[in-house]
């Protein structure tokens, strides 16, 4: 037996005692299979859809770039209790869990409306925390300079 590329399967078989041989050839049929419109149709449907899905991507994204910053900046401001005063924590505490409630209520927002909370925020945390990590931070490590040897 044999098959081809479009599905046609060719079979012969030979009676040994006498010698007959017979053929059969055997055709797929075109019932059950899409046309060439169809395919191009449903190519032409995936193709928008893939379109409307890197949106959504895109828009989840965002929600969870946004909710990851609340959160954390939250957890910052809880932590920073013995380096920051309670009036310089508490604006901004208050801000985060606005967005946070904000973000909860609001899970079908638009992509734009998500980065422009997270924005918000930023604007504000930014002061606070270039405050809080300027005790904290490490002095630049020495450096040393290398003479280049022939």
């Amino acid at each position: 037996f044999e098959i081809d590329a479009n599905g046609i399967l060719r079979v012969s078989a030979v009676e040994t005692g006498s010698g007959k041989t017979s053929d059969i050839t055997i055709t797929a049929s075109n019932k059950g299979r899409l046309s060439e419109a169809q395919i191009r149709a449903m190519v032409a449907e995936a193709e928008q859809l893939k379109e409307e899905d890197d949106r959504q991507r895109q828009r989840i994204a965002a929600k969870n770039q946004a909710e990851g910053y609340a959160y954390q900046l939250k957890s910052t401001l809880e932590d920073a209790s013995c380096k920051l005063s309670t009036a310089e924590r508490a604006p901004l505490l208050d801000k985060t869990k606005e967005v946070v409630h904000w973000l909860e209520r609001n899970q079908t927002a638009s992509k734009e409306e998500f980065e422009h909370q997270q924005r918000e925020l930023e604007q504000l945390a930014n002061p606070l925390m270039q405050k809080l990590y300027a005790g904290s931070a490490a002095p630049p490590p020495a450096t040393t300079q290398v003479d280049e040897v022939d």
